[in-house]
């Protein structure tokens, strides 16, 4: 039994047939179109959080009023939770002692900024913070200087913008030193932020930093709304020592009973990362399902494909039975066949998913990953894919009675 031969006919066959083996092989690149597209998204998607909460600091622990990454239902547990106030953050910032890289901050979308007679559109990023916030988000100045001890604890009317501000405000002349207006208040530009471009379609500089005094006293209630913390700690080894220290001040500040649970989330980078992965697993199982149900239709349209093949070949099978083809060749030789088309419309899918998921990792702004493991799943599926829906036509063919298949017309 000469298995280059098996594959040679099958490919005969798809060239012999066109239509009928276009739309099989459509069918199974669908399929593994819908895997592969699915396991590139999920991958990219991944990598690009991990790299994004690397590039903010591998040590850093935020604590928040509720968890960052929420399933559909679980807001009614969080949403009674008091805020946490800028006057609890502060404590927690004179107390603790491990660190002095505190970030606090607030922030506020959908917000116009002024500058003369020119204006932004209504969606720039309002962020209240105080002088660790560049440092803990990874902003860069480009031009001027970042908030100093003293502009936050005087609550200075000093802004830093970003680059969409910057370009829209003032197109031909430098920010620095010139004022905007947000809402009723004037500001100070005193520096620029270095360009991050966008990420997953949206801009990564369209905001505007105020001291954090300013923001809580005239864009947000102090009482009202909560505050976000993030904390980096001078070593990965002091990371748990600061957690610990910071859980036991913020319950004594916010006056939590020995009995109840924290009133807030401490979440690290890796407790995001796998938060952030389990909730992309829904699109994996998403693009599976769809793709297996594509092949299981798929798998029907190898069978008639095979069933005719035999029927055409009849008098073929009986002519290699009658000079002595073992039932076990002919088997393994409709078996080949199969399993090739199924291959053939496998690589079909696994180009377009490539190709599908680098054109939308590159449209909404991420590094695309090629996932190898779900490239080896489809093969693995398109091979097993081909012995069971080729199973029973090779069977069918091997049993043909030698003599009855040579009458055949």
């Amino acid at each position: 039994m000469n298995i280059a031969e098996s594959i040679t006919i099958a490919l005969d066959a798809v060239r012999a047939h066109k239509l009928r083996s276009i739309l099989t092989l459509l069918s199974i690149a669908i399929g593994i179109f819908a895997i592969i597209g699915s396991g590139t998204a999920v991958g990219s998607l991944n990598n690009t959080m991990s790299g994004q909460l690397a590039a903010l600091g591998e040590n850093n622990f935020y604590i928040t009023r509720t968890p960052m990454i929420q399933t559909h239902d679980s807001w009614r547990k969080y949403r009674k939770r008091k805020p946490i106030t800028y006057y609890q953050a502060k404590e927690l910032q004179k107390q603790l002692t491990i660190t002095e890289i505190i970030s606090i901050f607030n922030d506020t979308g959908g917000m116009t900024m002024k500058a003369g007679t020119l204006s932004t559109d209504p969606d720039v990023n309002l962020i209240g913070c105080n002088e660790h916030y560049m440092i803990t988000s990874n902003l860069n100045i480009e031009e001027g200087r970042p908030f100093s001890m003293e502009d936050i604890s005087m609550s200075r009317f000093e802004a830093i913008i970003g680059n969409d501000v910057a370009v829209k405000l003032f197109p031909s002349t430098n920010p620095i030193g010139q004022t905007i207006r947000v809402k009723n208040q004037q500001y100070t530009i005193i520096g620029t932020v270095v360009p991050r471009g966008s990420m997953m379609g949206q801009s990564q500089d369209n905001f505007v930093l105020l001291p954090l005094g300013n923001f809580m006293r005239y864009y947000a209630d102090e009482w009202e709304q909560s505050v976000n913390i993030i904390i980096r700690p001078p070593g990965k080894d002091a990371l748990n020592a600061s957690i610990d220290e910071a859980i036991g001040i913020l319950r004594s500040v916010r006056n939590c009973k020995p009995w109840e649970e924290n009133s807030f989330e401490i979440q690290t980078n890796e407790s995001l990362t796998q938060q952030f992965s389990s909730f992309t697993e829904s699109l994996n199982i998403f693009g599976l399902g769809s793709g297996l149900i594509a092949l299981l239709a798929a798998g029907v349209g190898i069978m008639n494909i095979m069933l005719v093949s035999v029927k055409e070949r009849t008098r073929e099978i009986g002519i290699r039975k009658a000079v002595g083809a073992k039932k076990s060749w002919i088997l393994l030789q409709f078996v080949v066949e199969a399993v090739t088309l199924c291959q053939l419309g496998g690589l079909i899918g696994i180009f377009l998913g490539f190709v599908g998921g680098w054109a939308l990792s590159s449209s909404i702004g991420i590094t695309a990953a090629v996932p190898l493991d779900w490239m080896f799943f489809s093969v693995g599926v398109c091979t097993l894919l081909g012995v069971f829906f080729g199973g029973y036509p090779a069977w069918k063919a091997a049993n043909l009675d030698p003599i009855e298949a040579l009458r055949y017309e």
